[in-house]
């Protein structure tokens, strides 16, 4: 199989080798294109630099990355390399994209705002599966926690996943041993952080962020993993729902 390993944390991140290494080891054939910079809350977004027409990109390894696994800094958002990836911008089409491990957890509602979970729902709108990973810390130590828990729902994306879907995966900063394991879970309607808008004087705003009571859905992604439990969730991009009733109708005229 053939897998882009991506991310909104840049190139930089010691999370795109952790992801590299373990889709290498599982035997997979693997390429890392990443942004040059950070590109957190981007969404699906298709936004890119360019120069004389053509999308900006460098060979550069992330941090520790072995040799032999082509690595690229791109100067885009990962929906836009994963889109670039569907078309062979960075050789073959790729069977899975695998996007992370991103730094802070991805969970409730507001992955719909995540390029780590974009990267990988750009990639099904092209057939191509998806895996999403984040751990739950802004600064991680346990980054092989993440990678010991991707290889099996990695495995189990390329034998059963349809090309359609995404899975998205949390886990815990805490060593493996201490991981309780891994449930499915339902998206919370909440992610793991709040905002909130204030008006300011002569028409400016101000938003700010604060974290959200767990507690208040604790069978949740959200809820699950601030209980030490690593969680699954799939996700269909794009949805829609083809049994609603909208309205319809013949030509309209003018008067």
């Amino acid at each position: 199989m053939r897998v882009l390993v991506t991310n909104d944390d840049g190139i930089d991140s010691p999370g795109l080798t952790t992801l590299a290494v373990m889709a290498a080891d599982a035997g997979h054939d693997v390429v890392v294109a990443a942004p040059a910079r950070e590109s957190s809350g981007a969404s699906a977004s298709l936004l890119g630099a360019e120069q004389d027409g053509r999308l900006i990109v460098a060979s550069k390894p992330s941090p520790g990355l072995p040799d032999h696994i082509p690595s690229f800094a791109v100067r885009a958002a990962p929906g836009l390399i994963a889109f670039v990836a569907a078309y062979g911008g960075f050789g073959p089409k790729p069977d899975v994209v695998l996007s992370g491990v991103n730094r802070g957890a991805n969970t409730g509602h507001a992955v719909l705002h995540s390029g780590t979970v974009g990267a990988a729902l750009s990639g099904a709108t092209h057939g191509i599966k998806g895996l999403a990973v984040s751990i739950a810390y802004h600064d991680p130590r346990h980054w092989e926690t993440a990678g010991a828990f991707a290889r099996p729902v990695l495995d189990w994306v390329v034998a059963h996943c349809p090309g359609d879907r995404v899975l998205n995966l949390n886990v815990p900063d805490l060593p493996v041993e201490q991981v309780r394991g891994l449930r499915k879970a339902p998206l919370a309607s909440f992610g793991a952080v709040q905002a909130r808008i204030h008006e300011l004087e002569h028409g400016h705003l101000q938003l700010t962020y604060s974290d959200v009571e767990i507690t208040r859905e604790p069978d949740t992604d959200a809820g699950m993993l601030a209980r030490g439990w690593a969680t699954v969730t799939q996700l269909l991009a794009p949805a829609f729902d083809a049994d609603a009733e909208l309205p319809e109708s013949g030509p309209l005229t003018t008067a």
